[in-house]
């Protein structure tokens, strides 16, 4: 699957050996690939995340790498496959990450297997490009107060995963095996997302999947710090008004984070480490 283009051939031949065999990376998904969590203002739609950090590797010693980012927040990933696929297979990439099904994992009485035969449906139609594709398991969610009652769940979507990414011939992204991230100093105040250091640590975990050298330095959190059952309580009420009961609000009336979100990269740009898109590009 790993495809080499005609300029980084000629660079091998020439004695110069590329990174990495690709120029034109295009990723889809949702929050989790949007970047939520890792606020950047400086950035499209103010956030980075692990997506953007990838691309900042990818981009260095390859002059003529591009990268789109399709992902928003919120989406079903039926939703994904209706909005994304064609947008991105149209930009002709040579690298995709999808990580889609969350969402839908995350809802009451969805089958993971039935979410996992959209996800099949969806890597048909990726495979098509002949690009890498990358596909992300879910998260060991046991860790989590909040989330650890569909750690079976998303257990049993995540070998169905596993055997439709061996039926394209995808790179697994093994976030369940992702140890480090199973620790609420990776996650956001909204338990749901992850922070920066978390998106920094899937970043680095997705490089080494692809075999792309780096130079992302592991970040090891600090011990969580102990709190007393009254706090905990605390946060917990602090939590569920802030988070939990907009959530089941959103969903009672049909409605998503990411209704009339866009896309935060449409256009596949090229892209520099410290994350600016120069003019004329």
């Amino acid at each position: 699957m790993l495809r080499m283009d005609i300029h980084a051939s000629e660079e091998i031949a020439g004695g110069v050996e590329p990174p990495h065999p690709w120029t034109r990376y295009v990723a889809i998904g949702d929050s989790f690939t949007e970047g939520i969590g890792d606020p950047e203002p400086t950035l499209p739609d103010g956030h980075r995340g692990w997506a953007d950090r990838v691309a900042e590797v990818l981009a260095q010693g390859v002059d003529d790498f591009a990268y789109a980012n399709l992902a928003v927040r919120g989406k079903l990933i039926a939703q994904i496959g209706a909005d994304q696929v064609e947008p991105a297979l149209e930009l002709k990439p040579d690298l995709i990450t999808i990580s889609a099904g969350g969402n839908d994992v995350l809802r009451p009485g969805t089958d993971p297997d039935v979410i996992a035969q959209k996800m099949d449906e969806v890597l048909s139609r990726l495979a098509v490009s002949g690009a890498t594709i990358v596909l992300f398991t879910g998260v060991d969610v046991g860790f989590s107060p909040v989330l650890r009652t569909i750690r079976g769940k998303v257990a049993i979507y995540n070998e169905n995963l596993r055997k439709v990414a061996a039926t394209y011939d995808c790179i697994v992204a093994d976030q369940w095996a992702l140890t480090e991230i199973q620790n609420p100093r990776m996650w956001s105040n909204d338990r749901l997302h992850l922070n920066p250091l978390g998106h920094h640590t899937v970043a680095r975990m997705v490089l080494d999947a692809l075999a792309v050298p780096n130079d992302l330095q592991p970040q090891k959190p600090e011990p969580v710090p102990q709190s007393t059952w009254r706090q905990a309580r605390t946060e917990d009420l602090v939590w569920a008004r802030q988070y939990f009961v907009p959530w089941v609000l959103r969903r009672l009336r049909h409605q998503s984070s990411g209704d009339f979100i866009t896309a935060k990269r449409p256009q596949a740009e090229k892209y520099l480490r410290d994350g600016e898109i120069p003019t004329g590009s």
